[in-house]
């Protein structure tokens, strides 16, 4: 069973100040002929409003004591989630508390190593280092004035407006745009009639809105843009030279073997990145293939809150709202929630069976050890240790996580 009851009774002296500390704040309230709000004797209260109104908020009053008795008397217990609570009983003598427990489930090992799984070898092409250094060099480019024609990839400042059977429409107008050559960004067939012409020239260029276009009265329709361009440049991609590098700022590159040194590590760090977390998931998924477990439902329940929690930091970096995100999607966070459940059931059964994997395998990290990980932490991201402890969740965390990573190397092996 994943459930367990526990009763705990508030009685004695506890209650008798419960009920004391009730009566206050309903006095406070109080209506009585005679007395101010607050003034009126007990027995005057207690006469016109019975001494059961005070039970409920004495049994508020008490609840949080009552949980914390009820969490040191079974400190043995492996609870998994926030307990339900009821109250079984309250009379003038007590109050007693109904606290339903979620137990961690037993949890079945199969085959935990030896799984089969190889990660995967990295390889870096010389194609992948020649496109990351275009890239970069297209990062540094400078559209410099061109005395000449415009030639595809060229960028054209110019004045256009478009006219249909002679009278210019809506939203067809535009002045000093800029417009590159080949992007695609206008109507097909517009800017490949500008291929050909220099600063000064005026064009009348002949297109059709395609079928699907988004307003009713220009899809499929001929139209006529009269063009007028004002400048043309190009764009001018930087050399591999002493002013590149320095303009990179990059330690030790100075010349195209360093740049490509670089790149090449760069490259390879994100692909073994890439490859130990594939791997990882590999393993998990095969080690969870041979796990027993019945997960209880409010363990999915909440790490699927955990997870939403996750996706609104995520949309809230990219200036996103979950109510705009549900308004954009259609959707609503019960909708959310469902599609997050299998990872989320994913997502427990692996912590659930790490952590039995860690038990048998009798795995412990000290508090020296867990110190000086945070420690280690700590200056690697120029922080205090207080503060980074406090962020981490404390230095429980820290073990927690070692032990983990202690774990997954036994799957590795």
């Amino acid at each position: 069973m994943n459930k367990k009851e526990v009763n705990i009774k508030i009685e004695g002296k506890e209650w008798e100040t419960a009920l004391n500390n009730a009566f206050e704040k309903a006095n406070r309230k109080a209506k009585i002929d005679g007395f101010r709000p607050g003034h009126a004797p007990k027995e005057v209260f207690l006469k016109k409003y019975g001494k059961e109104s005070l039970y409920m908020d004495a049994a508020e009053d008490s609840l949080h004591e009552a949980y914390h008795k009820v969490i040191d008397d079974n400190k043995d217990l492996e609870i998994v989630a926030e307990p339900e609570i009821s109250i079984k009983e309250v009379n003038e003598n007590g109050c007693e508390f109904t606290f339903t427990f979620t137990l961690r489930p037993e949890v079945k090992l199969g085959k935990y190593t030896d799984l089969g799984v190889k990660k995967e070898e990295v390889k870096v092409t010389k194609k992948e280092i020649d496109d990351q250094i275009e890239h970069m060099r297209s990062h540094y480019a400078e559209n410099v004035l061109k005395d000449g024609k415009i030639v595809k990839g060229d960028i054209a400042i110019i004045d256009f407006e478009g006219f249909k059977d002679g009278v210019a429409f809506e939203g067809g107008k535009g002045e000093n745009y800029s417009l590159e050559i080949g992007s695609g960004t206008f109507i097909p067939g517009f800017e490949e009639q500008l291929i050909g012409l220099k600063a000064g020239d005026e064009k009348e260029v002949n297109v059709t809105f395609p079928e699907d276009y988004h307003s009713e009265e220009l899809k499929g329709k001929a139209v006529t843009f009269k063009v007028k361009i004002h400048e043309v440049k190009e764009i001018k991609i930087p050399e591999l030279n002493e002013e590149f590098f320095e303009d990179l700022g990059m330690e030790g590159v100075n010349s195209k073997e360093t740049l490509e040194a670089e790149v090449k590590a760069s490259i390879k760090a994100s692909k073994e990145h890439e490859a130990e977390n594939k791997y990882i998931d590999a393993l998990l998924e095969a080690a969870s293939k041979n796990v027993k477990v019945d997960i209880p439902e409010v363990m999915i329940d909440e790490e699927t809150h955990r997870m939403l929690k996750e996706y609104e930091e995520h949309l809230k970096m990219q200036g996103i709202s979950l109510e705009l995100f549900y308004k954009y999607t259609n959707s609503d966070e019960s909708a959310l929630k469902a599609q997050m459940k299998d990872e989320a059931t994913k997502r427990v059964t692996y912590r659930l069976m790490l952590e039995e994997i860690a038990k048998r395998e009798n795995i412990k990290v000290t508090d020296e050890e867990a110190d000086k990980e945070a420690t280690a932490l700590a200056e690697k991201y120029h922080m205090k240790k207080e503060e980074l402890l406090k962020n981490f969740g404390g230095l429980e965390m820290i073990k927690y996580d070692m032990e983990m990573r202690k774990t997954m190397d036994i799957l590795k092996k």
